[in-house]
């Protein structure tokens, strides 16, 4: 599965509207999804519970998860795509964490400067983080309820460009959201004629996305250009000896060299049978308790890497 995070630590960033906007999409192309809320408002799952009252027939299910520290949850068989609403103020080892199981961390951003300033000592700390360094997770910055009567998106692409932030999109100011999430709807569920400007606007920021969520990770082969690994033999049958050559994408194998059988001495006299010694058992040393905060229940099996 993959993990988007909806990342910004300032509050009413758009945080909601852009997750539960990703999970819809998704569940309107067909692709099962899971709309996590890792904030404790639970704003997410309000919309979530509106919108399993409405009948919507070209929507997949999408499945909810609240906090719970108690218990961890297995997704259901057959979840693709993994959509995190986090909290504001997310620094330090809470935001460590959430890097940890992501594989693309969005970041909605408004224009003003203190949105701006907030985003890029956000994207500061991650870029010192080994996945975002490395490029394993993905970071991108969506602009959120822009006026497209004012240079507000022309200002966001500067201030991200300085930053070396890929700027993927920008969703303007509309009534529309705001009706849609109190019905527990998306642009997306709106007919063409009502949201066509609306769903055009996410046309760049799907498709940022599709490439990375499409990619299937493989481990990379290290070390030597020709392995040899030998295979255990076992009595006087000898097994045949594998080569893998890194280089090429068939595996040789060649056949073991016959080997003698050579019948086993009789023995003349009995064994003697060994004597048993004693076992000493030393007792475990207690670990040391470990302390995780509020944010160690984000840790479910589902997101471990």
């Amino acid at each position: 599965m993959s993990v988007i995070a909806v990342v910004n630590r300032k509050g009413g960033s758009g945080k909601s509207t852009l997750a539960t906007h990703l999970a819809a999409h998704f569940a309107n192309c067909g692709v099962p999804v899971m709309l996590g809320d890792v904030d404790r408002q639970q704003s997410t799952q309000s919309w979530l519970r509106s919108r399993n009252l409405r009948d919507l027939p070209r929507s997949a299910p999408i499945v909810g998860w609240a906090v719970d520290p108690k218990r961890v949850l297995r997704p259901p068989a057959g979840v693709r795509h993994v959509v995190l609403d986090t909290p504001g103020g997310l620094r330090g080892f809470d935001l460590a964490r959430v890097v940890a199981f992501a594989d693309v961390i969005l970041m909605p951003v408004c224009n003003s400067i203190f949105d701006r300033e907030s985003a890029a000592d956000c994207f500061n700390e991650m870029m010192a983080l080994p996945r975002v360094a490395s490029g394993r997770c993905k970071v991108a910055a969506i602009g959120m309820r822009l006026d497209a009567r004012t240079r507000s998106a022309e200002v966001l692409e500067t201030w991200a460009r300085g930053l070396k932030l890929p700027f993927i999109g920008v969703l303007r100011e509309a009534q529309a959201y705001v009706r849609c999430v109190e019905q527990g709807l998306t642009v997306f569920d709106l007919p063409d004629a009502q949201a066509q400007g609306d769903v055009a606007q996410w046309k760049p920021i799907v498709a940022w996305l599709e490439p990375i969520l499409s990619t299937v990770r493989r481990p990379e082969l290290r070390g030597n250009p020709s392995v040899e690994r030998p295979v255990p033999v076992l009595g006087h049958l000898a097994a045949p000896r594998v080569v893998v050559d890194d280089a090429a994408p068939i595996v040789a194998v060649e056949p073991a060299p016959a080997r003698p059988v050579v019948a086993a001495p009789v023995a003349i006299q009995a064994a003697t049978p060994p004597v048993p010694r004693p076992t000493i058992v030393e007792p475990m040393p207690r670990a040391a308790p470990v302390r995780l905060g509020w944010f160690g229940w984000l840790a479910p099996r589902f997101l471990h890497r």
